[in-house]
């Protein structure tokens, strides 16, 4: 990801003159190139949504050489004291959504994203030449401030592929792709992947993905089957639905894999129930939970953390969303404070402000370029300021100082709201703290939940603004053992240590001068 953030950053920059510091002809596309179902298409989502750029994808098994150059109609041309009839072509259907795009979202700058590239049919083969050098189909150029990004499978995954020639290749920047369930963990924590999942691969690392060939066909685990099989497992849960062996074989499409994790989430689904982690959470947990903790095998005490963590992430998650909501109100009846007080109504000023915010959401939905959690916290703000405004209606107080105190007072209400929210979330945090150190003590149980309720977004971002003081009175020793600035400190005094040492001896050496004995 950081590689294409890098590219895209390098390829829109431009110099004094307004021209690019790389000329679109010297502007290689970047050519992901990795097994299916690893990520790419996703990494170049989230790319786009972070740079807050568009994003047109295209994928090129699906493009005639007609669709990708033009169709040919015939055209009256006067050359001297000569006329002829020329063969010219329509834009490209390609080229022509780009400007749709730019017109429908207004983006002018994104990445126009290319799968299985190495797909297209032979007759488009040739002309692909000239599009990866010079960003043009046919005589129609990808627009002003778009980066052009391929991806494909290697040939032993798609019969349909093409091995490019070099001279093909030496138009492209080759990145290979390569599963990674370290660098997935990080994406899992950070968007909430079922904590099953997650719980089973940190201990069945070598079923995080696989393809194999078996007597019965293709046997395949891919990291889109386990974040597919996450999304649907969290709804079937709230819909009460059955999760089994059969569902998980839909996503986790090798025999053994499927049976097998189907058995773990069966099991932890018992834990969930058997532990009552609402009750723990709340400071309610009984001595028998206690008890069967203490008595618990690893496998299951590693459950536990995982739920204990997986109920902090919720209830943490939500009060960090909320108090998200409550700063986009604030900033926006910042903005409206002058003129509300020097008599505007709400309607010009909070109202109009809503219904522009609500159409800008609006636009980034329909680009993609927009983050489903930023979406959803914009449209609650947007909602509270729509509801300041009823508010105002209601009380009959719509315009000028009175109507901007009446704002105001909702608004420190919804503050102390938050005050409150906060608490709880510190208390949770303490409940499970110290269900942890009675069941289990300082082991490597508090050294996981430590260190993961460290790593998660939601819960780090929690800690880093809100502080917990159970918290710090347990991470010390985890974090001296990771935190890398903790290891180099220790090294350098190591160093220090030694020199000094070195330097002492040297120091005696001299005093006494050579003799048989040194």
């Amino acid at each position: 990801k950081e590689q294409i953030k890098a590219t895209v950053d390098a390829y829109l920059e431009r110099d004094e003159t307004g021209s690019y510091e790389i000329p679109v002809e010297g502007q290689r596309p970047l050519f992901l190139l990795g097994a299916p179902g690893i990520g790419k298409t996703a990494v170049v989502g989230q790319v786009a949504r972070e740079l807050g750029i568009g994003l047109v994808s295209y994928s090129m098994t699906h493009h005639t050489r007609q669709s990708a150059l033009g169709l040919p109609f015939i055209v009256h041309k006067e050359y001297g004291d000569e006329s002829f009839d020329v063969s010219e072509y329509t834009m490209s259907e390609i080229i022509a959504s780009l400007y749709d795009y730019r017109e429908r979202t207004g983006h002018e700058r994104g990445i126009l994203f290319l799968d299985e590239i190495n797909c297209v049919s032979e007759t488009l083969y040739p002309s692909m030449l000239q599009f990866l050098q010079f960003k043009t189909f046919g005589r129609h150029r990808v627009p002003d401030g778009w980066v052009v990004v391929c991806a494909g499978n290697p040939p032993e995954y798609n019969k349909s592929v093409y091995d490019f020639d070099v001279v093909t290749l030496d138009r492209l920047r080759k990145v290979e792709v390569e599963p990674d369930l370290d660098a997935w963990m990080g994406y899992a924590l950070a968007t909430g992947v079922h904590p099953a999942i997650v719980s089973y691969l940190q201990v069945k690392r070598d079923q995080f993905y696989s393809i194999e060939s078996t007597p019965s066909g293709k046997s395949f685990v891919t990291a889109r089957g386990w974040d597919d099989l996450s999304r649907v497992m969290k709804l079937y849960e709230r819909k009460g639905h059955a999760i089994d062996c059969t569902l998980v074989s839909q996503f986790i499409q090798d025999e053994g894999i499927a049976e097998r994790f189907a058995q773990y989430y069966a099991l932890f689904a018992k834990y969930r129930s058997d532990y009552r982690v609402k009750e723990i959470l709340s400071g309610d947990a009984s001595g028998e939970i206690v008890d069967r903790a203490k008595a618990a095998r690893l496998d299951e005490r590693l459950a536990v953390v995982r739920l204990l963590l997986d109920g902090l992430d919720s209830t943490l998650s939500a009060t960090m969303e909320r108090k998200r909501v409550i700063a986009y109100v604030r900033d926006e009846l910042r903005g409206a404070k002058e003129q509300l007080l020097a008599g505007a109504s709400v309607h010009d000023t909070l109202e109009k402000r809503a219904d522009e915010w609500g159409d800008d959401i609006d636009r980034r939905i329909e680009s993609e370029a927009a983050d489903a959690s930023s979406v959803r916290e914009e449209r609650r703000a947007v909602s509270e300021l729509r509801e300041h405004v009823l508010a105002c209606e209601q009380e009959r107080v719509i315009a000028g100082e009175d109507a901007f105190k009446l704002v105001s007072s909702r608004y420190a209400r919804d503050v102390d709201g938050l005050k409150q929210l906060v608490e709880a979330s510190g208390r949770t945090i303490d409940n499970a703290f110290a269900f942890l150190d009675e069941a289990f003590g300082d082991g490597r149980e508090m050294n996981a939940f430590v260190a993961e309720l460290t790593g998660r977004p939601s819960t780090a971002a929690y800690l880093a603004k809100f502080g917990s003081d159970s918290y710090y009175a347990h991470n010390s020793a985890v974090l001296a053992a990771t935190n890398p600035e903790a290891l180099r400190e220790r090294i350098e005094s190591l160093d220090l240590q030694a020199a000094a040492a070195a330097q002492a001896e040297a120091e005696a050496a001299r005093a006494c001068g050579p003799c048989s004995a040194c």
